[in-house]
């Protein structure tokens, strides 16, 4: 269980036990299951929207419950506790901002209280077959044709792509002006021209659906436009810190849940006539490793104070992101490595952790990304 901190008021630990009892009766139990499905059902998002997890920071205005982005953080925290990868966080803390922050009056109104109700699922298609991390080369297209946009372009890689009602596409409205000429279009699902690929087969994380997603000629009104056009570059690197903060925010989580189910590990498993938890070597990685994690969940926490007052800056959340996600992987190779043989099978739990834990240096901007923009705030 993740331990009471000082970050959170006794509302959102009320709310955490509601959020923990709900993943306990609606998710974990079917956590196999999904994961040999590739994908959540959406009955499931529907049940998230009626227990009050999805969107927990959008207004009540737009039908959400209008707490502060630490009730986000709570589910965030008890998804990754529980060792599931189910993107809730992109539909809730990724999705739903731009168009709450962004979006006009009448795209707030249309799709929030869907969002927050689970009625709708957001996705967000930047990366291509051809760019990765580099947001400014994508190659997808919207251009304008009377008082509507057509799309052209392919996406990969997309979190929520086969359940997704929306998707926001970043794509090229000035393919001459680089990185000032991209803009964030929604594009409702039902659109004709928009197919869905794939959904993708992946080392880990295997109970939330990625896609491959194809546009072509997809017609949809300049009103779905997000904010102004051409400055869909500045609205993303504005969200990119939310983003790899909440990525911080559930690699300390899960990094804790590897450890906690290895002590337990540990102390039944035997060797030479004793658990393993009575050997130094195995006590002095047990030590390193909560090191680690207390260090790790101090930084986060110091970066959610700051982002609840607009103070997180886009170098504290790259330092956030590589150091909790190579912190989450070495803390998950360490216990499984003290399962054993048992920790590179699929039955146990931690396996699962190690499989899941390796993309969170991918996406979000790999690992040499954060390196490159700490570094320029240095030299």
């Amino acid at each position: 269980m993740l331990p009471r901190r000082e970050i959170y008021e006794d509302e959102h630990e009320i709310f955490r036990d509601s959020v923990r009892k709900f993943f306990a009766a609606e998710l974990h139990p079917h956590k196999a299951e999904w994961r040999r499905a590739g994908t959540s059902p959406k009955s499931f998002w529907r049940k998230c929207g009626e227990a009050g997890l999805l969107c927990p920071d959008v207004p009540e205005e737009y039908g959400g419950p209008g707490g502060d982005f630490r009730y986000n953080c709570v589910v965030d925290e008890e998804l990754a506790y529980g060792g599931a990868a189910i993107a809730l966080s992109v539909h809730s803390d990724i999705v739903a901002p731009y168009i709450l922050h962004y979006g006009s009056e009448d795209l707030k109104k249309t799709w929030l209280p869907k969002m927050v109700s689970g009625e709708a699922i957001g996705a967000i298609a930047m990366t291509e077959p051809g760019t990765g991390s580099d947001l400014q080369g994508v190659q997808t297209t919207a251009v304008r044709d009377g008082n509507h946009y057509v799309i052209n372009g392919q996406k990969t890689f997309i979190s929520n792509g086969q359940n997704a009602d929306l998707v926001i596409v970043v794509a090229k409205t000035d393919p001459a002006a680089g990185a000032h000429g991209i803009s964030l279009i929604l594009v409702e699902a039902d659109r004709e021209g928009f197919r869905r690929g794939r959904n993708l087969e992946k080392m880990g994380q295997k109970e939330a659906d990625t896609s491959e997603l194809f546009f072509d000629e997809v017609r949809v009104p300049i009103t779905n436009c997000i904010g102004a056009e051409n400055q869909g570059f500045i609205y993303l690197m504005q969200q990119l810190p939310q983003e790899r903060l909440v990525i911080g925010v559930g690699a300390a989580a899960a990094a804790r849940h590897a450890l906690d189910i290895t002590v337990e590990y540990v102390k039944e498993r035997k060797a030479f006539g004793r658990p393993i938890a009575k050997f130094q070597n195995t006590r002095f990685k047990l030590a390193e490793m909560l090191t680690e994690i207390e260090v790790g969940q101090a930084f986060v926490d110091q970066c959610i104070r700051k982002h609840l007052r607009g103070e997180l800056s886009p170098v504290e959340g790259a330092i956030a992101k590589l150091w909790l996600s190579e912190m989450q992987g070495r803390v998950v190779d360490e216990c499984v490595q003290l399962h054993g043989g048992y920790g590179y099978m699929m039955e146990y739990e931690i396996a699962h952790h190690y499989t899941g834990a390796r993309v969170q240096r991918i996406y979000g901007g790999t690992s040499e990304i954060m390196k490159e923009l700490i570094s320029r705030a240095i030299v």
